[in-house]
């Protein structure tokens, strides 16, 4: 029997393919897989063409503007019915220092017409931006098969991403979200090792979330231990947010890294040794406050902790997909599986 998941646990994501941008016949490739998603979710051929034009020109200008430009094209499902495709594009450019100028037609630093942002903006449904100078531009763009009006920020208020090491097809690495009345839970798996197995290992994490993602930080990650024997095992935690109080209550256990963000300060939060599945000789939780303009950040070991909120953005303002984005593009250096969820009360 199909598992049913709680109407609060969306939005569902499905991260598809990770696309570098390196020459112009790579633009090609990412029109196509984005229109053959949108295709896939039921899009109308006008829809997905709309998209399709959108897709060309994310494409277009990092080839012509940016560094190590790579796009990342997945599925949204926001409710039992919406659907949506979207693309998110991460370089290490030189970054744009005036957002809001950038967003006109008619602006151009390459000799264009400069009609490209404002086309995607116009054909989405929600179209987000951040940019530092001297170290790169995130942009986030969610389509649905019908266009809107007036394209808005991103709302959701958690996000993450997961990106596969290199030649595997699949991430041993998996997150999930619940929002609930007054509380916001966060989860993450890292599966031991890559590939596959990883993988099976990660999934049975978060159908045991997805059953009850009521119960307290700790008596999840005894449960994930439980249900992780006989696979290879991994780390997990488990974040639970109170809104109205501020307060997060985080368990770990392995090396998932979490931290409570807030403009100039990062609160590292404790997870305890051992690898669920397999050992776990002490399980326990602690508490944190998350002030007003906070956020709350989970990564797997795919990510260096070695970095600073500086490098993070605008932790204050910025949709958590692009703190989660600009986060993975700075710190995911390692040769490893990645993952990275971004929480924000309120």
């Amino acid at each position: 029997m199909d598992q049913v998941i709680p109407a609060s646990c969306h939005p569902l994501v499905a991260d598809v393919a990770w696309l570098a941008v390196d020459e112009r016949t790579q633009v090609g490739r990412v029109r196509r897989v984005v229109t053959a998603l949108a295709d896939q979710l039921g899009f109308s051929a006008t829809r997905a063409a709309e998209v399709g034009i959108a897709v060309t020109e994310i494409g277009s200008n990092l080839h012509k503007h940016a560094k190590e430009g790579v796009v990342l094209v997945r599925s949204v499902r926001e409710s039992v019915t919406e659907v949506a495709v979207e693309v998110v594009a991460i370089d290490s450019g030189p970054g744009i220092g005036d957002l809001a100028l950038a967003r006109q037609d008619g602006q151009s630093t390459s000799g264009t017409l400069g009609v490209g942002l404002g086309a995607v903006i116009r054909l989405s449904n929600a179209c987000s931006m951040s940019s530092q100078p001297g170290r790169g531009t995130v942009q986030v763009a969610r389509f649905h098969r019908q266009g809107a009006a007036r394209p808005a920020p991103h709302s959701d208020v958690a996000a993450g991403l997961t990106r596969a090491i290199r030649d595997e097809l699949v991430c041993g690495d998996a997150y999930a979200v619940c929002r609930a009345p007054g509380r916001l839970t966060l989860m993450m798996c890292d599966g031991s090792g890559h590939g596959h197995l990883a993988a099976v290992a990660s999934a049975a994490a978060v159908r045991v979330f997805h059953e009850r993602p009521d119960l307290p930080p700790e008596e999840l990650v005894r449960r994930f231990h439980a249900a992780l024997r006989g696979t290879r095992g991994g780390a997990v935690a488990v974040a639970a947010i109170d809104l109205e109080t501020r307060a997060v209550r985080f368990a770990g256990l392995g090396n998932i890294a979490a931290a409570v963000l807030s403009p100039g300060r990062k609160q590292g939060m404790i997870s305890v040794p051992g690898v669920a599945g397999h050992q776990a000789r002490t399980i326990r939780s602690f508490d944190y406050a998350v002030p007003d303009n906070g956020v709350v950040v989970l990564h797997s070991d795919g990510l260096t902790e070695r970095w600073d909120v500086k490098q993070c953005g605008d932790v204050a303002a910025e949709p958590p997909v692009l703190v989660a984005a600009t986060l993975l593009r700075e710190a995911g250096v390692r040769k490893d599986d990645a993952c990275v969820l971004v929480g924000r009360p309120g």
